[in-house]
């Protein structure tokens, strides 16, 4: 029987992956009023959800087998750095979101 069959083991892993969630995202909230986090520090955590999106995108979107394509037809580059134009013009979550799938359609359909 393998350990991932052990009910004790499954129930064990819910319950520290719980602990552990709970420990990291809500020890702000549950940390005395008092405790302040430097303003640097929260200027800072303000570009975290940006970067963690970038690291999960960009090594889709740039790279092929394991190896960076950079090339004309990499539709889906065309499509972010479209996106990524309209989102620093308009500042608009939306409309990057429609102008990005609309050039990668179009890309995709046209090539």
């Amino acid at each position: 029987m393998s350990q991932f069959d052990d009910i004790p083991y499954v129930i064990a892993a819910i319950v520290g992956l719980t602990v552990v969630t709970v420990a990291t995202r809500a020890s702000f909230f549950m940390l005395p009023q008092r405790f302040q986090l430097p303003p640097l520090l929260e200027r800072a955590l303000r570009f975290a959800p940006g970067c963690a999106l970038t690291a999960i995108v960009a090594p889709t979107v740039f790279t092929r087998d394991h190896h960076v394509y950079l090339s004309l037809h990499n539709n889906q580059m065309w499509a972010v750095l479209a996106a990524g134009a309209v989102f620093a013009w308009k500042r608009n979550m939306l409309l990057m979101m429609t102008v990005g799938m609309a050039v990668f359609t179009a890309l995709r359909l046209w090539l």
